[in-house]
């Protein structure tokens, strides 16, 4: 036994780490580092059964209590009230007349896709409570309808709770997509954008992965009763690209209103200009010739195009003023803003328009939404970026462009104690992965 530990001392690492943050998994994929199972509270509840042999009544054998049936679903866009409860185990007509014609269950339960509901029954499958919970928007709390069987009847009610926040910690391996790998992991698809997000400023994840490239990171996970509603912010990742690793962490200033992505020795990850005006998706074409698909000529495509679905909201990718908001030939809708040091942003084919000409806006504010106005075959936002009138690659741009202050003299302490954190959690992850893949 000693022998193997010394001759295997980093696999026998793996196993451990492995073994604290996943209680015993095996495959490496999604860890809660939520508090241990083991640890909470539990209560024991004795319920004597009278034996058959003493003599009791068949009849008075059946008066003893009866038990209830918890059972959670996703809603499903084609549900009725009777295919909601028959797949939650419900057999109770009542309950089902009641939920056709509830006006609180009319208009935040049926037809809201994804939402999730659950039913408690008796043990003859009549309904006694039913409940849907959903995050209507960030503010941190989470709305409960619930609907009760009572004295009277059903009866329902609107509640709001507070949102309670664990954290996970996920990873994976690249064989053909960041949106492949974080599906294998188990990883919400929000992360992988927040991930794509935090590192576009230095991996292309449309045309720079490699197969082999490796991440790892740290999210919240937003609990509703318990129970996981959504995910939240990255906390914390890891990605290692063509040989090179890059490390962020969320922190926030004391006294900030908010926080941000800094690197491992405080650097700000954020830039003075984002490198997409809408999240990570499909680029259909770059900075380059393309045969023009309505002129039907070759010539210079000065900008991205960007292939989105119609009303995807798209954003400046800068501080700035909007210099122009409407109606300009090819470009349809259009938005021009104007950057500091004689940059120009446009972006073109809206389906929408947001702003107003003078108005100020702010990196990563909404300011429109894609469409297909003007010369557009499709729904797309066609961007450019101009530096004193001559058109840029916008990628190259961005990534060249200034980085935000570091963290704050005042602030280092604190951070310096959440980077150690941070470097714990994924070094964690990095001997999970590696004992897994072994």
């Amino acid at each position: 036994m000693i022998q193997g530990i010394q001759k295997h001392p980093r696999r026998i690492t793996a196993i451990l780490a492995a073994l604290l943050l996943t209680g015993g998994g095996g495959a490496f994929a999604v860890a809660s580092l939520a508090p241990d199972p083991a640890d909470l509270p539990v209560r024991q509840i004795e319920q004597s059964i009278p034996s058959l042999a003493s003599g009791l009544s068949l009849a008075e054998l059946t008066e003893q209590p009866g038990f209830s049936l918890f059972r959670t679903e996703q809603l499903r866009s084609s549900d009725t009230a009777e295919s909601l409860l028959q797949r939650l185990g419900v057999a109770d007509p009542a309950a089902a007349a009641f939920l056709r014609r509830d006006a609180h269950v009319q208009k935040n339960l049926m037809g809201r896709t994804g939402r999730s509901v659950s039913a408690e029954t008796t043990d003859d499958h009549r309904l006694l409570r039913l409940t849907a919970r959903w995050a209507p928007d960030d503010s941190g709390t989470f709305k409960r309808l619930v609907v009760e069987k009572t004295d009277a009847g059903f009866a329902s009610r609107i509640e709001t709770a507070p949102l309670t926040a664990s954290s996970r910690l996920a990873g994976g391996v690249i064989q053909s997509s960041l949106f492949a790998a974080t599906d294998a992991a188990r990883i919400p698809d929000p992360v992988a954008v927040q991930m794509a997000e935090l590192f576009s400023g230095d991996i292309d994840f449309r045309r720079a992965l490699r197969k082999g490239d490796r991440f790892s990171v740290v999210y919240e996970t937003l609990e509703a009763d318990g129970e996981p509603l959504r995910s939240g912010r990255v906390l914390s990742a890891e990605f290692h690209n063509n040989g090179k690793s890059h490390q962020a962490l969320w922190f926030q200033e004391p006294g900030a209103s908010k926080g941000a992505y800094y690197t491992p020795d405080g650097q700000s990850l954020r830039r003075a200009y984002l490198t997409s005006p809408v999240e990570f998706s499909r680029v259909s074409s770059g900075f380059a010739m393309r045969f023009h698909p309505i002129h039907k000529t070759w010539r210079a495509h000065l900008g991205t195009d960007f292939a989105a679905p119609t009303g995807t909201p798209v954003r400046t990718v800068g501080d700035g003023v909007v210099e122009f908001a409407g109606v300009q030939n090819g470009f349809g809708n259009v938005v021009f803003v104007k950057h500091r040091n004689q940059h120009v942003t446009v972006y073109a084919h809206l389906s929408r328009i947001g702003v107003k000409k003078g108005e100020s806006v702010s990196q990563g504010q909404t300011i429109g939404a894609v469409g297909s106005t003007g010369w557009a075959t499709g729904p797309h936002l066609h961007f450019e970026f101009r530096v004193n009138g001559q058109h840029q690659d916008p990628m190259v741009i961005a990534r060249q462009s200034e980085p935000a202050a570091p963290v704050s003299a005042a602030g280092r302490p604190a951070f310096d104690r959440l980077a150690a954190v941070m470097r714990t959690e994924l070094a964690s992850a990095e001997l999970v992965q590696q004992a897994s893949a072994e």
